[in-house]
């Protein structure tokens, strides 16, 4: 038997290995990124049409104000899955409110003329005229010219933040400090963890009666450790994962799931002496009513087995929680 010879590499290897994680941790930055741009000017572009739609039928009670976000929410979250929720919708309405006048027409007019704050506190439809377009058609064929497509990659072209970073921004009421961080983020290159910090520590107040400007700028600028947000975390941002579609984690309903629809080969993976009896078995503590994920009998040992499905890390409670489920199965549910 001949015997395998270990492959012993060149020196540089390790140059090789590091250019390429290099490499791969850039190109998920900037996927990210691309998704990013893209995720905001969708939410801007929403917002508007959110906001025209309200405009254009204000006479019409039935369909303006709540109930039309209500009712958004309801259909795009059973079309396109969580993330229009209403509380999303509204920060995509206030998006827009926000930042109405940061795009311009290629033409290089402004493509909201007047501030829409005026309209909503106008009663009549022919006093102000909002909404022009790129070619100043009505707003609704503006799906059309341009496509969609261009019109999402010019609006990107406007919004250089991430979507999480303009979310904590519309937290901040104050016009100047909310430019102030906006400026501070993309200047710094802050984080959108660096940001919630610097806000949340009021840097921009403390920047105003500090003395010394520059230095206080140039301090705000050095993140700290837990500011840092590495490409597998950008990458699972809630915002994108939502955008997208995907799920970040499993939650403990999917897990049982999946273990069900699959409960031959689960079976067969736990041996052959268990025999499945059920899941979601109720029962009955004192006035408490509980539920046990899966319940199994082994017949060799000729015992129970309870299995109470975690998805994240076990705790002191999970354990107090499942001796009580092995006390109740003993005491009710065996001749013992």
């Amino acid at each position: 038997m001949s015997k395998k010879i270990k492959p012993v590499f060149k020196e540089n290897y390790n140059i090789l290995i590091g250019d390429i994680s290099s490499l791969l941790e850039s190109a998920r930055r900037t996927s990210v990124r691309a998704i990013n741009t893209i995720l905001t000017a969708s939410y801007w572009e929403i917002g508007r049409r959110i906001i025209e739609y309200e405009y254009h039928g204000m006479e019409r009670v039935e369909y303006y104000g709540d109930r039309l976000i209500d009712k958004l929410a309801q259909d795009l979250t059973k079309q396109f899955g969580r993330g229009f929720s209403r509380s999303n919708i509204f920060l995509m309405k206030s998006f827009f409110l926000s930042y109405q006048n940061i795009v311009q027409t290629l033409s290089g007019q402004s493509l909201i003329t007047e501030k829409i704050s005026q309209t909503l506190s106008n009663k009549s439809l022919g006093e102000v005229n909002i909404f022009q377009t790129l070619s100043g058609k009505s707003s609704s064929d503006i799906s059309q010219t341009p496509s969609v497509q261009s019109l999402l990659i010019e609006l990107s072209n406007r919004f250089p933040l991430a979507w999480s970073h303009y979310v904590r921004l519309l937290s901040v009421k104050d016009e100047q400090a909310r430019k102030f961080y906006e400026s501070e983020s993309l200047r710094g290159g802050w984080s959108v963890r660096q940001l919630d910090r610097q806000i949340s520590s009021q840097f921009y107040e403390r920047t105003l009666i500090s003395k010394k400007k520059s230095a206080m700028l140039m301090k705000g600028e050095k993140p700290l450790p837990e500011d840092v947000v590495t490409p597998e975390e950008e990458i699972k941002d809630p915002f994108i994962l939502e955008f997208l579609g995907l799920k970040d984690e499993y939650s403990e309903n999917d897990l049982e799931g999946a273990l069900i629809s699959h409960l031959e080969n689960f079976l067969l993976e736990l041996g052959n002496d268990f025999a499945f009896m059920g899941r979601q078995k109720r029962l009955r503590i004192g006035n408490e009513w509980y539920r046990i994920d899966l319940l199994f009998f082994h017949r060799k040992l000729k015992c129970l087995v309870v299995i109470d499905l975690k998805v994240g890390k076990f705790t002191h409670a999970d354990a107090g929680q499942m001796h009580l489920y092995l006390n109740y199965a003993k005491d009710k549910w065996t001749n013992k």
